[in-house]
């Protein structure tokens, strides 16, 4: 994984978002320095099987749970306070030690309860099927210069000012949306300034850190949210997130050069899901849809939400090598596919001019497509006890080595299970 030409990996989702990814970032972090989330909020819900635990991890790198190591919320990421200190209190209670070992950019932008009353309140918001949880409204405030960051607790009579930019601007919103409800500059600042210590103990130039962590030689894992194709760029828009999920978006998230970053593991499922509304060409019908999503147990780990699920699509998939430079794949949840007698992989859209292999920007075109599938037969044997490659049943080994060659990228890692154990490092890794 980490060796003498790769300090650095970023760890992206390469489809829509609940990949896997808190699960190989917490395997890889046994190897690593530090771990740095450099994106998204209190949205994700990265989850960590221990086993005999199982943690939810929203905004602190999971990381964590792997002793010496450091863990660091990057500039990137829009901080809900109250979420961060439920999470830290939940991880105390579990005999993990979060002492100096947790730190805050100073530059991160807050999630405060105006944002999330604009959240709840929008009916644009509810359309695009967002969490509720003040996310988008958030980075809106952060692009609009009136955003408040963690720096800014450090000066209550700029506080003040700022919030009062924040909370006029929600109410004027509120308004317009028809709501009764209104945020009050006093209660924000109060509640506000009845925190600051507890978060100002944690604030740091966390760019600078990882600069020099870096300098100094550490291996540093970087940690995304959401998945590729939920990229305010890169993703279908506008069904996406507020954030740039892709790689590119951990240099500027974390504060760190570009040029420092030596290679990119994108987290697949050995099929696909999303959350909310926009596309999903592969998506399954009934009674598949359920049969699949009750295998998977395809439930939002925050919101409790239910996934649409779909066949692999590697039309997806490679789009998001392509903008991320991945160097290497993670398929997860190969073990959900165990009990199917056969499988499929999208390889292609059919349009009226032919077959399109490339994903497209304009969602109005991909309306009017229809996905062109590989079958490949089903294994109908359990994967859950591999360890090694050769422990998988040949179609199995057949299906993955077919996903390789479309998508032009390596599989690195293979998991078979939600546990920490359940994975499988194919030759090569290190060289992710």
């Amino acid at each position: 994984m980490f060796d003498s030409e790769t300090r650095t990996l970023v760890v992206v989702g390469a489809q829509w978002g609940d990949e896997g990814k808190g699960k190989l970032v917490d395997v890889l972090a046994e190897r690593a320095d530090w771990v740095v989330r450099y994106q998204g909020g209190a949205n994700a819900g990265h989850t960590v099987d221990l086993g005999t635990t199982c943690f939810i991890l929203q905004q602190i790198p999971s990381g964590i749970l792997h002793s010496g190591v450091r863990c660091a919320i990057g500039n990137g990421v829009v901080l809900d306070p109250e979420t961060l200190f439920t999470e830290i209190d939940r991880l105390v209670k579990s005999g993990i030690d979060v002492e100096g070992r947790l730190y805050v950019s100073d530059r991160a932008h807050l999630v405060l309860p105006y944002h999330k009353l604009v959240d709840a309140e929008s009916s644009a918001s509810r359309a695009i099927g967002t969490t509720g949880r003040g996310i988008g409204p958030a980075y809106e405030d952060k692009v609009a210069r009136r955003g408040v960051r963690v720096l800014d607790l450090r000066h209550p009579r700029h506080l003040h000012e700022v919030v009062s930019r924040g909370v006029d601007h929600a109410n004027a919103l509120l308004a317009h949306f028809g709501s009764a409800r209104r945020a009050a500059v006093d209660d924000t600042v109060a509640a506000l300034e009845a925190i600051a210590p507890r978060l100002l103990a944690l604030a740091d130039d966390v760019g600078l850190s990882v600069h020099q962590a870096i300098e100094s030689g550490a291996t540093v894992l970087m940690e995304g949210a959401q998945g590729s194709l939920l990229d305010v760029d890169h993703g279908t828009y506008p069904f996406v997130t507020s954030s740039n999920t892709t790689s590119g978006g951990a240099a500027t998230g974390a504060g760190i050069a570009p040029t420092a970053i030596d290679a990119v593991l994108g987290v697949v499922k050995a099929y696909t899901t999303r959350v909310g509304n926009g596309p999903l060409p592969t998506e399954f019908a009934e009674p598949l849809a359920t049969r699949m999503r009750d295998l998977g147990h395809e439930y939002g780990a925050v919101t409790g939400r239910p996934r649409r699920c779909g066949w692999f699509d590697a039309v997806v998939v490679r789009y998001a090598a392509r903008v991320n430079g991945l160097s290497g794949l993670a398929v997860t949840k190969l073990d959900v596919l165990d009990t199917l007698d056969r499988v499929a992989i999208c390889t292609g859209y059919q349009v009226a001019g032919g077959v399109h292999t490339e994903f497209p920007g304009d969602l109005v075109a991909l309306e009017d497509t229809a996905p062109q599938y590989e079958w490949f037969e089903g294994w109908q044997r359990s994967t859950a006890d591999a360890r090694r490659v050769d422990d998988l049943p040949p179609a199995a080994r057949r299906y993955l080595d077919r996903i390789e060659e479309l998508i032009e990228a390596p599989i690195r890692f293979v998991s078979v299970g939600t546990r920490r154990d359940q994975i499988i490092e194919l030759a090569g890794a290190a060289r992710v």
